[in-house]
Parts: structure tokens; C-alpha cells; sequence
């Protein structure tokens, strides 16, 4: 399992690479759709793989608490349990227990939470992480980390980049899933400084890849970017480089000028059960009166199958009529679209 760096931009950071996982290589820049529960929302596998999908994303937190490791394990891993052939990133939970707010509570030795399901109680550690996403089989696991809310003094940023550093430590000494990477985090908050003090002890590490996290949490998007570039400076140039939760087109085409290889986001696929598709003009909201007659494709460039088959005012019907094919036609297009 390995990274190759095929080709770097002369104008930019932008690159292209492969990534060879246990389940098949990855063309990167990839984006990876996000099946929270182990499955994308309304779309099949096998529409997935029309797309041209080779990788997506399934979150740790969730199928913790719904079905549970023992049932995921039993029916021989996460891949046979939801029929996925190709590769499959798991999170660490980090950020799904974050958002908890006030369900949640960081110790030294892990983090205490609530499930937002039954409210049970909980304690995961990094240890407990890494041994979940080993019985989940998956091709890239994730450290868990301490992800800060924006905005936060640089004092709290401190505190959260010393325990996602000390938590990596941890991961990275119960890893042994020989068929499986494992990628570090790196935190920091907004703090240059903080940034590349947690890139020098992650990467000190020697993680199979690394993750830009704690961004996407509410910055301004021009600080984002600024953050994001220097940060990237400091990630190992022949190692993939994770952008987590960022997945607008226009995030996507930034994060690939400044040198990242991977994203994923539930924005496409959420966006598109609200009605708003993306076109190389722009989103668009499909439950718009002014399509109601309009027998356009949502985007003539496009050729996924809900472009070559549907019209708009189809698509704006089904969304008034409350018909779920509506959903699963807008999912289709707009991760077509940014897989495309």
C-alpha cells in the first residue's frame, strides 16, 4: 500500500498522485462521498460505482452506537455488511463527538459522551478507536483527535493540539492491522504557530498519510484558505494530505490548488435532498417556480444519469410532490459533479 506523487502544477500546489489501498489504487485528487451509517444516502453501491466512485467514507461514532462492532465483525466486516468492494475511510469519531456540545466531556485518557440516540453513556479512548475501526476492516483509519470549535482562545487551541498529539501516540502504538493505514491530525485551531508545532509532532509520528482537521467550523472562508495554505507547506510532499468535511466545489478546487490530495463532505448528498444542485454555472435550488416548465438537464455539460434522462421541471415535480425519487436523483447528479 502506497502513495504515489505522479505530477506537481507549475502555477500552484496542485498534484496528482495514486494511492494503492487493500481494496484497488485511487486517482487523487479524490473526493470521498460520505456514508455515515454505512451506506450514502439513497444511493445504491453499485450506482456508486457507475459514478466512478473507488473510495467512501463511513464514520466510526455512528456505527459504534447503530448496529454495534459485534454485528459489523460477525457478518465478516464493513465491507461485506453494506456490499462495498472498493476502499472504505473510517473517521475516528472525533468530530461527530465534538458537535455533541454539551453531551460530551474531554478527559486525559479519552472523552465521556452521551449518545444522542438514547442518551446511554459512553467512554472512548484512543485505544478503543483504533481496535473499532480494526474489527470495521476498513482501508484508512483515523487517530482520534480533539477537534476546537472556532473561535477559541489560543490558549483552548493549545490544549486540544497537546491531547490530539498525545492521543496519536496512543493510536499509533495499538495499530496493527497490517491491511490497513492509519492517518494522523493535525490541530491548531487558527494559531500558525500552533499549526506547525502539531504538523512537527504528528508527522514526527510517521503516519501513512495526515489530515488537515479543525477546519469547516465556522471560520470565515478567506481565513480557512489562508490557514489552509500554510498548513499544507508543512505536510510531507510524498504522503496523500486529507482535507476533512470540506466538500462545496468551490472549497475542493482551493483545497487542490493548495496541495490536497483528499476530501469528503455530507454536502452533496444533503444539499441535494434540499433541493439544491450544482451546475458549472453555480447551485441552483430545483424547487424553484421559474423551472416548472423548463426542459433543460440541470447542467448541459453534464452526463450523469439524471442529466442525460430528466429535465428540470421533472425534477422540480417530484421535489413538489414529495416523491423520493427526487432525492436520489439529486444525490446522483451532484456527486457525479464533483466526482466529474
Amino acid at each position: 500500500m502506497t502513495f504515489t506523487l505522479l505530477h506537481k502544477d507549475k502555477h500552484s500546489k496542485a498534484r496528482l498522485g495514486k494511492l494503492k489501498l487493500f481494496h484497488g489504487e485511487i486517482d487523487t485528487p479524490v473526493f470521498m462521498p460520505v456514508g455515515t451509517q454505512a451506506s450514502v444516502k439513497s444511493i445504491t453501491p453499485d450506482e456508486l460505482y457507475d459514478i466512478g466512485f473507488k473510495i467512501i467514507l463511513s464514520n466510526t461514532y455512528h456505527l459504534y452506537l447503530r448496529p454495534g462492532v459485534e454485528i459489523i465483525a460477525n457478518q465478516g466486516g464493513l465491507h461485506k455488511f453494506m456490499n462495498w468492494k472498493n476502499n472504505i475511510l473510517t473517521d475516528s469519531g472525533g468530530f461527530q463527538i465534538f458537535s455533541l456540545s454539551e453531551l460530551r466531556k474531554f478527559k486525559d485518557d479519552g472523552v465521556e459522551f452521551s449518545s444522542h440516540i438514547d442518551g446511554s453513556k459512553h467512554f472512548l479512548t484512543p485505544e478503543k478507536v483504533v481496535k473499532l475501526q480494526e474489527q470495521y476492516g476498513s482501508d484508512i483509519a483515523m487517530v482520534l483527535d480533539e477537534c476546537i470549535q472556532y473561535p477559541c482562545s489560543e490558549k483552548e487551541a493549545e490544549k486540544a493540539k497537546n491531547l490530539t498529539f498525545d492521543w496519536a501516540k496512543r493510536c499509533k502504538a495499538v495499530h496493527t492491522l497490517k491491511t490497513q493505514l492509519q492517518f494522523g491530525i493535525i490541530q491548531g485551531s487558527v494559531y500558525k504557530n500552533l499549526r506547525k508545532a502539531s504538523t512537527d509532532e504528528i508527522t514526527s509520528l510517521n503516519f501513512d498519510g495526515y489530515a488537515v482537521g479543525g477546519l469547516s467550523v465556522g471560520e470565515p472562508f478567506d481565513l480557512r484558505n489562508e490557514v489552509l495554505d500554510y498548513s499544507v507547506e508543512w505536510l510531507p510532499d510524498n504522503q496523500p494530505r486529507y482535507l476533512m468535511g470540506v466538500g462545496t466545489p468551490q472549497d475542493i478546487l482551493y483545497g487542490v490548488m493548495f496541495g490536497i490530495d483528499m476530501f469528503d463532505c455530507v454536502l452533496p448528498t444533503r444539499n441535494a435532498r434540499n433541493g439544491q444542485v450544482f451546475t458549472y454555472n453555480g447551485a441552483i435550488n430545483i424547487k424553484s417556480a421559474i423551472y416548472k416548465n423548463d426542459s433543460s438537464p440541470i447542467d448541459e455539460k453534464c452526463n450523469c444519469y439524471t442529466c442525460r434522462n430528466f429535465s428540470r421541471a421533472y425534477l422540480r415535480h417530484l421535489y413538489k410532490a414529495g416523491e423520493l425519487l427526487a432525492l436520489r436523483l439529486n444525490s446522483i447528479h451532484n456527486l457525479y459533479f464533483l466526482n466529474k
